[in-house]
């Protein structure tokens, strides 16, 4: 379905990202990949889909460097078809103790990187009358939770930067959505899922189990493979009028 297209999506070389990527990659899609951390074992595991990857590692906090890696894409493969903006960090505390830098390296990761990264591919994409963006927000995109304030004001800021993107380009052949996911089950989450039961003293499964009740009434976790599968509909024929949406997928935890 996504033969000939090339798909963009940073921090994929775990979790979220690394799902998004196989699943664009299993529709034929050419994948560019960014992230730290172990890079050889993921790209392995999306060039065997049988398509042609790249790997670029830009520091997603550093506009510059956002810039080269979409001109590596271009370069690369031609342009840039698909941009899934994925890339995150957390840190969690109380706003009158949040360090500052933290806050600021959250709002850039999570937020501004998406604005540098759109505002690169938009024009290719218009040029061709054809694009996908889809930002990876977060249930935290739609409601709040404590302590987490550089996360959800990042997360609720990507929502309307994907309203204003859908508007601006409603009348051409791009679209641009968020998917708000709720808990998943990536590195991120298990050290919080650690953490907690180094906490409580309790079994892992017990503290994933509880920290799935304090929000998720489905209590189960969403996996990258089910987010990798609305990212495919949405880069699909049947979603060409899907335009500005923020679709949470988090077990109802919106819905209460």
């Amino acid at each position: 379905m996504l033969t000939n297209k090339t798909a963009l999506v940073t921090g994929s070389t775990s979790g979220i990202g690394l799902g998004m990527a196989k699943a664009l990659a299993a529709q034929g899609a050419n994948i560019v990949m960014n992230g730290f951390g172990d890079k050889d074992g993921p790209i392995a595991e999306v060039a065997a889909l049988g398509v042609k990857v790249g790997f670029h590692g830009a520091d997603m906090s550093k506009p510059g460097e956002i810039e080269a890696m979409v001109r590596y894409a271009e370069t690369t493969f031609g342009g840039v078809d698909i941009l899934v903006n994925n890339a995150g960090i957390q840190h969690v505390a109380r706003i009158e103790n949040f360090p500052t830098e933290r806050w600021d390296a959250v709002i850039a990761i999570n937020l501004s990187s998406a604005f540098h990264a759109s505002r690169m591919v938009i024009p290719g994409m218009r040029a061709r009358n054809w694009g996908r963006i889809i930002n990876i927000a977060s249930v935290h995109g739609l409601v709040g939770s404590a302590e987490k304030s550089a996360y959800v004001a990042a997360k609720h800021g990507i929502v309307g930067l994907t309203k204003v993107c859908a508007l601006e380009n409603a009348t051409s052949g791009v679209t641009c959505n968020a998917i708000c996911p709720g808990w998943v089950l990536t590195p991120l989450v298990q050290k919080q899922v650690d953490a907690k039961a180094a906490a409580l003293g309790v079994s892992n499964d017990e503290a994933k189990r509880l920290l799935l009740a304090e929000k998720e009434p489905s209590l189960q976790f969403t996996t990258p493979e089910e987010l990798g599968a609305l990212a495919v509909f949405l880069c699909s024929s049947a979603a060409d009028n899907v335009r500005g949406v923020a679709w949470n997928m988090d077990g109802g935890w919106a819905a209460q």
